[in-house]
C-alpha cells in the first residue's frame, strides 16, 4: 500500500477510530476516510466487531445463521419499479477474493450506493471465464478460509453467500446476480441434459450433421459411456437410457442425474476428471455443441479449418464463423446457448421455429434460476446479454410467454414469492439491427426490463457522441418503460483497450450519477481509485481481466499473475469521498426526486444544470471539462450560497 499517498495512510492510523465510531453509532452510513484496499485487509473478527456495535447482537446472530433470512430492504414492493433509481455497484468477487471480502469493501459505500452487483457466482469452466457456467455450483473459489475459521460452522461456500447475503441487506442494499442464458461448452448442464442444446456432428473441420435430432447421438454416446465407466456415484443403471435423458423430472430428478454423471457436487476433482473423460469420447465421435453467437444472424455456421488451438489433453479445438456475417458478428468458442426453439425444416437453413418454443428448455432454466433466488433471497438479476433478439422480424406484435427467456425467468421468480424481483438488463440501446434484431427500445420493453446499462461508459466524456446519448437516455428515462443507467463504469470496460475512456471526466460521471437522483446509476469497483493509465498498465490493473482465469501465457493481454491491484488515484478518491460525505448531509432530502433541467443536455453547452421538479432548494451544475463559467442559470438572479465545490461540479442552496 506504500503507492497510496503518505497523509492518507497517516490519516486512517491516526483517526481510524474515530471514523470508525461514525459508522458504528449511525452517524454516517459508511466508514469515511476507508481505502477499499485497506477495509479487505480487515480481519473477520474485526468486521464482525464493527457490524455487531452497528447492527447489534440480534440481526448479527440472525445474520450470521445461513438457515435465517434477513429481508430484503424492498421486501413487500409490488414490482421491481424501484430499481429504476438505484445507484448500482458492480463487483467482481474475484477482485476482492471472497464473498466475505464483499462485506468489508460495502463499509466503504455510502447509503446512497444502495444496490450491489454481484458477477457471476457459478462454478466456471473453459478458462474460468465466469460468463462460461459449468454448473448450477457455487464458485469454491469465492471461498473464505478465515471466515471458516473463525466462525467453523460456515464451511461451505453456499453457507457463506447465504450470511453474506444476509448482512449485506441487513446493511441496507439490495443484491442482485448475473442470470446467464448460456453455459460452458461442454457444461454438466449440456452432458446431463443434451436436448436442451443445439448440437452438431463434425468430420474433422467440416459440420456433417447439423440437423435437429442429433442430440440423439450425443444421448446416445453419453449412454454408451455411462454404462462401461459406472455411475460416479456407485448407484445401479436399473433404468433406460429415455429415463435417463427425460425431462421429467419426477422420474428422474437433475441433481439424481449430476450425481450418477460426475459424482458428489463437493468432489470438484472427480466432477472435472469424468466431464473431461466424457467430453473426449464426445468430440472423438465428431459431437459437440454449437457455439453461442451475438448479434445478427445469430445462425448459419461453419468450421474454420484454419483456426483452431490444441488443448492440454491433446484436443483439438476448431472455431466456428458465421456463413453471411453482419457488423457486430460474433461468435463464442467456449459457450453454447440453451436451445429455446425448434427448428424449421430439420435445421436445413439453420432457422428457428418461433411458434414451436422447446419447453423443457424453459421450464430448466427458469426453475434454476427460481431455486437460486430463494435460497440466497437475491433481490434482482443483471440479464446477460439481454439485447439478444433473434427474430428477423424483430419484435412481434403480440409478446407471448416465450418471446424471451429473460422475460420469463423475471416473471417465474416474481410469480413465485418475489414479487419486488427486479430486472437490470445488459443491453447497449444500440441502433435497429446491431446487436440485436429490430428495435432494442421495443425489444426491452418486450422483455419487462426495469432498467438497462446503456453505453455511457463507452464514450469520452464531453463529445458530441457523450452529450448526444445523455440527452438521449434522459429522454428514454421519461418515455420508455425502461430506465437506461447513467453508467460510469463497468467490469467489461476496465479493460486496456477502453483507457482512453477515463483519462479526463470522471468526477464528471460520478458526480452526475450520484446526484442525478431520477436516473439510475451503474459504477464498477475499483473506480474511485483508478489510474488515469496514460499508457497501458500491467494487467492486474484492470479488473475485467479477471473475469476470466486464463493460466498460461498464450494470451499475454489477458492472463494475469495474482491478486488485482488496485489503483492509487488518490486525487479521484479525495473528490469521491467528498463527494458521497456532502451527499450523507443532504440525501433524505434529495433522494429519488424528479429532475428539473436548467440547463439540459445537449450540443449547445459544456454545462449542466439541474434542480427538483419538487422544489428541495438545491441547484446542482456539472462541467464536462472541469471548468464552469462564473454565470449559471438559476443561481444568478437569486440568493444562493454555495455548499460544495470540486474539479467543475458545483452544488448550491438557495436561500
Amino acid at each position: 500500500m506504500s503507492i497510496l499517498s503518505n497523509d492518507l495512510k497517516a490519516d486512517w492510523q491516526l483517526n481510524h477510530s474515530v471514523y470508525t465510531e461514525a459508522y458504528q453509532s449511525g452517524n454516517s452510513s459508511f466508514i469515511p476516510n476507508l481505502l477499499p484496499p485497506y477495509a479487505l485487509q480487515f480481519s473477520v473478527y474485526q468486521t464482525l466487531e464493527i457490524l455487531h456495535k452497528r447492527l447489534g447482537n440480534e440481526t448479527l446472530r440472525l445474520a450470521l445463521n445461513p438457515l435465517e433470512t434477513i429481508p430484503s430492504p424492498v421486501k413487500g414492493k409490488p414490482d421491481g419499479e424501484w430499481l429504476k433509481r438505484s445507484n448500482m455497484v458492480g463487483v467482481n468477487v474475484r477482485t476482492v477474493g471472497s464473498f466475505w471480502k464483499v462485506v468489508n469493501y460495502a463499509l466503504t459505500l455510502p447509503a446512497s450506493h444502495d444496490s450491489i452487483h454481484l458477477l457471476p457466482i457459478w462454478e466456471p469452466g473453459v478458462v474460468g471465464s465466469l460468463y462460461g457456467m459449468v454448473s448450477w455450483q457455487i464458485n469454491p473459489e469465492f471461498f473464505d478460509v478465515e471466515l471458516a475459521r473463525y466462525v467453523p460452522a460456515l464451511d461451505t461456500v453456499e453457507k457463506q453467500l447465504k450470511v453474506v447475503m444476509n448482512l449485506l441487506h441487513a446493511m441496507g442494499r439490495t443484491v442482485g446476480m448475473d442470470v446467464i442464458p448460456h453455459t460452458d461448452r461442454f457444461s454438466e448442464m449440456v452432458l446431463a441434459c443434451p436436448s436442451l442444446f443445439e448440437w452438431v456432428r463434425r468430420d474433422i473441420d467440416v459440420i456433417a450433421d447439423h440437423s435437429s435430432m442429433v442430440y440423439k447421438y450425443a444421448e446416445e454416446a453419453i449412454w454408451q459411456h455411462l454404462k462401461y465407466v459406472g455411475a460416479a456415484d456407485g448407484s445401479p443403471i436399473t433404468y433406460a437410457k429415455d429415463v435417463f435423458f427425460s425431462t421429467d423430472l419426477s422420474v428422474l430428478t437433475d441433481d439424481q442425474r449430476l450425481r450418477v454423471l460426475f459424482g458428489h457436487p463437493s468432489d470438484y476433482a472427480g466432477r472435472l476428471q469424468r466431464r473431461i473423460s466424457l467430453i473426449r469420447h464426445l468430440t472423438a465421435q465428431g459431437i459437440e455443441t454449437v457455439s453461442m453467437t451475438m448479434a445478427p444472424p445469430y445462425r448459419g455456421l461453419h468450421i474454420d479449418p484454419t483456426d483452431f488451438v490444441l488443448d492440454e489433453y491433446g484436443q483439438t479445438w476448431y472455431q466456428y464463423e458465421f456463413d453471411e456475417p453482419q457488423l457486430m458478428s460474433r461468435v463464442f468458442g467456449p459457450l453454447a446457448r440453451y436451445r429455446f426453439y425448434e427448428s424449421k425444416d430439420n435445421n436445413q437453413r439453420w432457422e428457428l421455429d418461433f411458434d414451436r418454443p422447446n419447453y423443457p428448455a424453459w421450464a430448466y432454466i427458469c426453475q434454476k434460476v427460481q431455486e437460486c433466488q430463494q435460497t440466497y433471497n437475491f433481490d434482482f438479476m443483471r440479464g446477460d446479454m439481454a439485447h439478444v433478439q433473434m427474430r428477423p422480424e424483430g419484435v412481434p406484435e403480440m409478446v407471448g410467454h416465450y418471446y424471451d427467456p429473460l422475460r420469463s425467468i423475471k416473471r417465474y421468480v416474481r410469480g413465485n414469492g418475489a414479487p419486488h424481483f427486479a430486472f437490470f438488463a445488459e443491453t447497449f440501446l444500440a441502433p435497429p439491427d446491431v446487436m440485436g434484431y429490430g428495435d432494442e427500445l421495443d425489444h426491452l420493453e418486450a422483455i419487462d426490463a426495469d432498467s438497462t446499462l446503456g453505453d455511457l461508459q463507452s464514450l469520452v466524456v464531453g463529445s458530441v457522441d457523450f452529450k448526444q446519448k445523455f440527452a438521449t437516455y434522459y429522454e428514454y428515462l421519461k418515455t420508455r418503460r425502461f430506465a437506461p443507467n447513467f453508467t460510469v463504469m463497468t467490469a467489461d470496460k476496465d479493460d486496456p483497450r477502453f483507457d482512453e475512456f477515463y483519462r479526463t471526466g470522471n468526477l464528471f460521471r460520478y458526480f452526475t450519477a450520484l446526484f442525478l437522483t431520477d436516473m439510475p446509476s451503474y459504477v464498477g469497483l475499483g473506480f474511485e481509485l483508478r489510474n488515469l493509465h496514460g499508457e497501458r498498465a500491467i494487467n492486474e490493473e484492470y479488473s475485467k481481466l479477471y473475469v476470466f482465469q486464463i493460466g498460461d501465457d498464450r494470451q499475454p493481454d489477458k492472463v494475469t499473475h495474482g491478486p488485482y491491484v488496485w489503483g492509487h488515484n488518490v486525487e479521484q478518491f479525495k473528490s469521491i469521498l467528498r463527494m458521497r460525505t456532502f451527499a450523507e448531509r443532504i440525501w433524505p432530502a434529495i433522494a429519488g426526486q424528479e429532475t428539473r433541467w436548467l440547463v439540459q443536455p445537449d450540443n449547445n453547452s459544456n454545462y449542466v444544470v439541474w434542480t427538483h421538479t419538487e422544489p428541495t432548494g438545491y441547484v446542482f451544475a456539472a462541467s464536462y471539462s472541469g471548468n464552469l463559467p462564473e454565470s449559471i442559470p438559476g443561481v444568478d438572479s437569486v440568493n444562493a450560497e454555495l455548499l460544495f465545490s470540486d474539479s467543475g461540479c458545483r452544488i448550491w442552496k438557495i436561500v
